[in-house]
């Protein structure tokens, strides 16, 4: 069952049967229809899904579009998609909650625009939290309105004694890349 969560939310990621081992951050967007004297028309929104890794409060490692896997394996970007187009997911980050090392103690997943398009350009926002194991979404937060921003820090998945738990950030920022967005991300970790 999925849990539509709001800004600033947090929930317990503990499952009833075990521990979750594998879990996928889909990340998604579309651009909003234009109206022009010959009908509406869609843009084509290039935005980039980050994931920041932190350890004791410090940047432990990075996954992103140039970037696709982490250093010791346990999270993996599946392929930057230029234009937004489709439904579902646009970019995912898989991680493998199982060979994450134990003293990373966050994840802060981020989109940004590296053309430099605001969120007034963007609709349909979201991310979700999945189950790999089973397939089952956990957790949605769906972004509201646009703004004049550049880029998101989505949400945080952080570890809370032997469990995890998610955390519905929606913070804007300004930034074409994850290192744009540092001060935010850290600020936050």
């Amino acid at each position: 069952m999925t849990v539509s969560m709001t800004k600033g939310q947090r929930i317990s990621l503990e499952k009833p049967g075990g521990a979750l081992s594998m879990v996928r951050m889909g990340l998604g967007w579309d651009a909003v229809r234009k109206k022009g004297f010959f009908g509406s028309r869609e843009r084509e929104i290039d935005l980039d899904a980050s994931c920041v890794l932190f350890a004791d409060g410090r940047l432990a490692d990075v996954v992103f579009f140039g970037k696709l896997v982490s250093d010791d394996g346990s999270v993996r970007h599946t392929g930057d998609n230029l234009t937004g187009a489709g439904d579902g997911d646009d970019e995912s980050v898989i991680v493998d909650l199982a060979r994450l090392p134990v003293h990373v103690s966050s994840l802060v997943f981020t989109v940004s625009s590296f053309n430099g398009q605001t969120f007034d350009e963007v609709d349909n926002a979201f991310c979700r939290l999945v189950n790999e194991t089973d397939g089952g979404e956990l957790a949605r937060y769906t972004l509201t309105g646009g703004g004049a921003h550049t880029a998101m820090v989505m949400a945080r998945l952080y570890r809370h004694g032997e469990a995890w738990k998610m955390n519905a950030i929606g913070e804007p920022c300004h930034g074409r890349t994850f290192e744009d967005m540092l001060p935010t991300i850290v600020g936050l970790a």
